[in-house]
């Protein structure tokens, strides 16, 4: 039996694990400030229900690598139905936080300190750099009249080679680990990365397609799907320097983009192609990354397994 002051003599007590000390230490997990700004995804393209999906399980990934934070979809081409506008998710975010410093006030807590800095963290969901849908971010976050702070896409990123890979192997298209000795009978010799933006996507995907074509040992460039004969001449020159068997891994998280244009793109080339990144674990985890480092607050690194 116990005794009121613990448990009776002769029985064993349950003391606290201590504190693993040095390097080894379990790092404390990182939880959101409190009253930190949102991070607001802004999700380009034509909003449906599979992008919603999409979008929400980015932000879902993003929140469980970072217990309490406020993570809201603000689409480019909402309705402000179904489909919330980026700058009416702002403007709800700029309201909500003057609503609760008010509460506060009214209730009155102690050394309540009025809302200061920025509002919102928006982070495009985009791969690379597309000049003309980075505007409409930017004239959003403008008209909304919110102090907000916008980051830069997700990539380039050793993460977002990790994504290609994955994405290639469940097509068939690519070896899921190189130390394993077996083939893959219709594993692709060549990799067009396809992205959209014009030659600037184009160069910032040639530094993810370096990092695949390290992953893979097989060439890989990268191409213009916004381009009219990009990809057809990119398929001719990975030809040319003796890649026979192609195939179009999209440099895209999927919404900003037509599908049609991926399977008329692969058509052209006489390829296979792989599915978009969509929300892979990489995505969420690179968003939050851009959220950290515009607040200055250092995460656990994200980091994924190499798939060899």
């Amino acid at each position: 039996m116990s005794s009121p002051t613990g448990p009776a003599s002769g029985l064993p007590v349950r003391m606290p694990r201590p504190r693993q000390p040095g390097r080894h230490r379990r790092p404390e997990p990182l939880v959101a400030p409190q009253d930190a700004p949102a991070l607001v995804l802004a999700v380009p393209g034509r909003p449906s229900a599979a992008t919603r999906g999409l979008a929400e399980e980015v932000v879902s990934i993003a929140r469980s690598e970072l217990p309490g934070l406020d993570a809201r979809i603000g689409y480019l081409d909402g309705d402000d139905a179904e489909f919330p506008t980026l700058q009416s998710v702002l403007t709800g975010a700029a309201e909500g936080r003057a609503a609760r410093y008010e509460q506060a006030v009214a209730a009155g807590v102690e050394g309540v300190k009025a809302p200061d800095g920025p509002v919102a963290v928006v982070v495009p969901l985009l791969a690379g750099p597309d000049s003309a849908l980075l505007r409409q971010v930017r004239q959003a976050v403008m008209e909304s009249r919110v102090a907000a702070d916008l980051t830069d896409v997700l990539g380039p990123h050793p993460l977002l080679a990790e994504a290609l890979h994955v994405r290639l192997s469940e097509a068939g298209l690519a070896r899921a680990d190189r130390a394993r000795l077996f083939t893959v009978a219709t594993a692709a010799d060549g990799i067009i990365l396809a992205s959209v933006g014009g030659e600037e996507a184009v160069q910032a995907a040639g530094i993810t397609g370096m990092l695949l074509a390290a992953r893979l040992a097989v060439p890989v460039m990268a191409a213009a799907l916004d381009q009219e004969g990009s990809i057809a001449s990119v398929a001719e020159q990975l030809r040319g320097s003796g890649s026979q068997q192609l195939a179009l891994a999209p440099y895209l998280i999927g919404p900003e983009i037509d599908g049609g244009l991926l399977a008329a793109a692969a058509e052209e080339a006489g390829c296979a192609t792989a599915e978009p990144l969509g929300p892979y674990p990489a995505i969420g985890k690179l968003a939050l990354a851009k959220y950290t480092t515009s607040l200055g607050i250092a995460p656990q690194q994200a980091q994924g397994a190499p798939v060899r």
